[in-house]
């Protein structure tokens, strides 16, 4: 590939959207432009009454103290009873509370939101990463999010002010590097970003290398020293205007290269 001219002096590896190494060659074109659940369930609890009613009967012989003696026992029993009534009919009720609170809390762990607390991850294997075209185009490179949030994805990657990408966020591109968003924590340094490098045929992808801070791609690139010169809020995404050093290749070239993917069909 005719190396252009404005960087003849440098060679530039292509780490991923703007940054370090290709491994295909390529055609000069004339476009200068720069590349960059729910599970519910259902919580039921019935609530029943108990009474009792109490009864006492006096004979016609009886004297006026046994009577009054039957009765006051009488009124003993029956408020024996409501108070048993009331309080099953309580504790009825506050189970169909629990049991609503506690399906409403498993509904919510299940969505994957961001609740979830940093549990959320995206570990990727070599099967994981196929044809590259077969993702969302954004601009000149390429977004996927396994996980189900694309729209949250496309929001981030689309937004004039920039913004820190979803967790499951897959971002290529070219076919023989990857960006995966893993969960919170996993690498301050990296903002929770995984480098790939790959090796691509049409059986199939291989994993060369894969990390944080440490990964270089096949001409010894550090993927994080090129991505690390993007401004703030672009959380590491190097586009044309992002602060990054630009890339040797014009948008057609990236293109071709793109569409020589050998796992595409």
């Amino acid at each position: 590939m005719p190396s252009p001219s404005p960087f003849a002096p440098r060679r530039r590896s292509l780490c991923l959207v703007f940054a370090c190494g290709l491994g295909s060659a390529c055609t000069p074109a004339d476009d200068d432009s720069a590349a960059g659940e729910t599970v519910a369930s259902d919580a039921t609890a019935g609530s029943s009454t108990a009474s009792g009613g109490a009864t006492a009967g006096t004979g016609a012989a009886t004297t006026a103290a046994a009577s009054s003696g039957a009765t006051s026992e009488a009124g003993s029993e029956a408020g024996s009873d409501s108070g048993a009534s009331e309080a099953t009919s309580a504790s009825a009720s506050g189970t169909a509370t629990a049991g609503s609170a506690s399906a409403t809390d498993t509904t919510t762990a299940a969505t994957g939101t961001d609740t979830t607390a940093g549990d959320e991850d995206l570990v990727m294997e070599a099967e994981d990463f196929t044809c590259i075209t077969t993702m969302t185009p954004v601009r000149s490179y390429y977004v996927a999010n396994p996980l189900g949030r694309l729209d949250e994805t496309l929001a981030v990657a689309n937004s004039a002010d920039g913004g820190r990408f979803p967790v499951g966020t897959v971002l290529q591109l070219v076919p023989t590097e990857a960006m995966v968003k893993r969960r919170a924590g996993f690498d301050p340094s990296t903002n929770d970003w995984e480098f790939f490098s790959l090796g691509v045929t049409a059986s199939g992808t291989r994993i060369l290398d894969r990390g944080a801070a440490t990964v270089v791609n096949a001409f010894g690139g550090n993927c994080l020293d090129c991505h690390a010169k993007a401004e703030p809020q672009w959380d590491l995404i190097c586009e044309q205007t992002h602060g990054c050093d630009p890339l040797p290749l014009t948008t057609a070239q990236i293109r071709q290269i793109q569409a020589a993917d050998p796992r595409c069909p």
